[in-house]
């Protein structure tokens, strides 16, 4: 089987809801972008995948993303075996080289999730059945809080609530005092649930500093991405408090980064995302890492749509994630290309049991929101 040609279809997901990073420099609802990946053998089989840009969190574009699958991405894939992801990832990281770490790695998860959906449909294989391992699930998810005032706070928790969410993650930074007033009025709604503050990097070192310990108090579990991912020795003093666990996730890209930051005991975990790191191959690499240094292993997403959040269902399921998943797709994104979009049962998501993903893309559904790139 050789790869005849890959196919990218520049999407634009309507979104429900607030969620900061979808909304444009005056507020605007923009939607959520993304890259619809599709892998044709040639004997026919087809596989799919979805990378998903956010300029708001990372530098890669919708734009850019298309760029740069169709002009250095797909020609030096065409042709090769499907089934060599190894080689796949080294001939993606050849024609875009890496800077500090992975380069576009956004981008490039949509054609690793493509080639795993494909080279488990030729077989009839799930994800978890490719790895060897049971398939797990149902996958616990945390409702997202990011109000934009805290005057809107309580109709959140109370829609989160309603559709039986028991955990919540909070958007914090960079203002602590507003933080802790938004953690004391989650943990006073829901106060046996697991509740993640995630800073996106927006405190400044004294801000972490101040903002670790009172967190902690007012009953937050974890602290990710307090600093910018490239403040090292800010990472070390917060490590060196000792108030909460650190997690990162931005700055956490390749494998080997994940490695050097163990070695400088820098981290307590990572909140995993196969959309940031290159695809599920690097994904489960981290995972096995964090699991032979006794870390932490969180799950999370890019507010991902169902192609990608099939993809991470699997990764989680598959590899006993043993907390609540920051997976918000199904909460804000108000459509689908899935012929069976993934709905969650309560908080319960279900790991799709099909080959490859798990998951049929219906090509009548990409066209209600495929974009014209100029």
């Amino acid at each position: 089987m050789k790869i005849e040609r890959i196919q990218a279809y520049p999407v634009r997901y309507p979104t429900r809801g607030r969620f900061k990073f979808f909304e444009g420099p005056r507020g605007e609802a923009l939607g959520r972008a993304a890259v619809l990946v599709e892998i044709t053998a040639d004997d026919g089989t087809t596989g799919w995948g979805e990378s998903v840009p956010m300029p708001t969190w990372s530098y890669e574009t919708l734009e850019a993303s298309v760029n740069a699958i169709e002009n250095y991405l797909a020609p030096v894939l065409t042709g090769r075996d499907p089934f060599d992801l190894h080689g796949a990832h080294a001939a993606m990281n050849k024609a875009i080289s890496p800077g500090q770490s992975t380069g576009m790695p956004i981008t490039k998860a949509g054609i690793d999730l493509a080639l795993h959906d494909l080279i488990g449909k030729a077989p009839g294989l799930s994800l978890a059945q490719q790895w060897g391992r049971a398939p797990g699930g149902p996958i616990r998810l945390s409702w997202t809080l990011n109000p934009a005032s805290l005057e809107t706070l309580e109709a959140s928790i109370e829609e989160g609530k309603a559709k039986g969410y028991e955990n919540f993650n909070i958007k914090v930074g960079p203002d602590p005092k507003t933080d802790f007033e938004l953690c004391r009025r989650v943990k006073e709604s829901v106060p046996g649930g697991f509740l993640w503050a995630d800073a996106n990097g927006g405190y400044d070192l004294a801000s972490a500093l101040y903002a670790a310990p009172r967190l902690a108090d007012l009953g937050a579990a974890v602290l990710e991405q307090p600093l910018r991912p490239n403040e090292i020795s800010g990472y070390r003093r917060l490590r060196q408090q000792g108030a909460l666990p650190i997690i990162l996730d931005e700055g956490m890209i390749a494998p080997r980064d994940l490695i050097e930051w163990i070695r400088l005991d820098l981290l307590d975990g990572v909140a995993m995302k196969p959309a940031r790191c290159g695809g599920l191959l690097p994904a489960r690499r981290q995972v096995e890492i964090l699991e032979d240094a006794g870390l932490m292993f969180l799950g999370s997403g890019l507010t991902d749509p169902c192609v990608s959040l099939a993809a991470s269902l699997a990764l989680y399921g598959a590899y006993g994630l043993s907390y609540p998943a920051a997976l918000n797709g199904p909460q804000f994104l108000a459509h689908s290309v899935v012929k069976a979009p993934l709905t969650p049962s309560g908080d319960r998501l279900e790991v799709p049991a099909g080959p490859g993903l798990g998951v049929e893309v219906d090509k009548e559904k990409i066209k209600e929101i495929l974009v014209e790139l100029r």
